[in-house]
C-alpha cells in the first residue's frame, strides 16, 4: 500500500501532542486525521477504512487499553499503535496483549514512529503481524537460556529490572546483562520490537 492509500489516525488528549505528531506525518507525506478523546475515535471507527491508529496510553475518558479492547469488539480492523511514557510499560504491554502492533516510549524519534506505521500496515493489508516469520523467531528463542528465557518472560509480563531482581533472586545489574543477552540473540533492536516479537511467536509469561 503507498501512502495515500490509508489514513493515520491520532488519538491524544492534548492538543500540542496531536498538532506536533500530525505535522510530522504530514510532512513525511502521510494522511493523517486527528481525534480529541478515545471516544470521539469510537464514534468514527465504524466507518474508518484503511486506518491506522496511533493512541496515547493515558487519556482521561478512556485508556489506549479500552481503546484497543473496543475497538477488537466492534471487529474494527484497524492496526493499532501506542504512545507511552516511561514508567507505562506494563500497561503498554496489556496495550499489545489486546491486540496492538506496537508500543513506543517517549520521547521517540521520528523514524521509530514512521517505522512502526510500517508495520501496521503490513498487517493492513495481509494481516501479518511482523515481517519476521514466527519460525525465525522461535529459532531465536531456542537460542536463549534458561536464565535468558525466565527474564525475557518477565519481560513480556511487564515487570520492571527490580521485580525481576526480586523474583529471580538476582541483582538488578545481572538482570540488565541478561536482557541485553537476550535483545542480542533475538536480534532485537529495542524493548517494544522484543516484546512483539515474542507475542507473536506466542511467548508469554510462563
Amino acid at each position: 500500500m503507498s501512502q495515500d492509500d490509508f489514513t493515520v489516525h491520532i488519538v491524544d488528549d492534548e492538543e500540542p501532542v496531536r498538532k506536533s505528531l500530525a505535522f510530522m506525518l504530514t510532512v513525511n507525506g502521510f494522511a493523517v486525521r486527528i481525534h480529541e478523546s478515545a471516544t470521539a475515535f469510537l464514534q468514527f471507527a465504524p466507518g474508518a477504512r484503511d486506518a491506522v491508529l496511533i493512541t496515547d496510553l493515558r487519556m482521561p475518558d478512556m485508556s489506549g487499553v479500552d481503546l484497543i479492547r473496543r475497538l477488537a469488539a466492534m471487529q474494527a480492523r484497524i492496526p493499532s499503535l501506542v504512545i507511552t511514557g516511561h514508567g507505562d510499560v506494563p500497561m503498554a504491554v496489556e496495550a499489545m496483549k489486546a491486540g496492538a502492533i506496537d508500543f513506543i516510549e517517549k520521547p521517540f524519534e521520528d523514524s521509530l514512529i514512521i517505522d512502526a506505521i510500517g508495520r501496521a500496515v503490513v498487517q493492513l493489508r495481509d494481516s501479518k503481524v511482523s515481517t519476521d516469520s514466527v519460525e525465525d523467531v522461535r529459532g531465536r528463542l531456542a537460542t536463549l537460556s534458561e536464565r535468558e528465557r525466565q527474564v525475557l518472560s518477565a519481560v513480556v509480563a511487564g515487570l520492571p529490572n527490580k521485580a525481576i531482581a526480586y523474583d529471580l533472586d538476582i541483582s538488578p545489574r545481572t538482570v540488565e546483562v541478561h536482557r541485553s543477552n537476550v535483545m542480542g540473540k533475538m536480534n532485537a533492536k529495542s524493548l517494544p520490537e522484543l516484546v512483539r516479537m515474542a507475542m507473536a511467536a506466542g511467548f508469554g509469561p510462563a
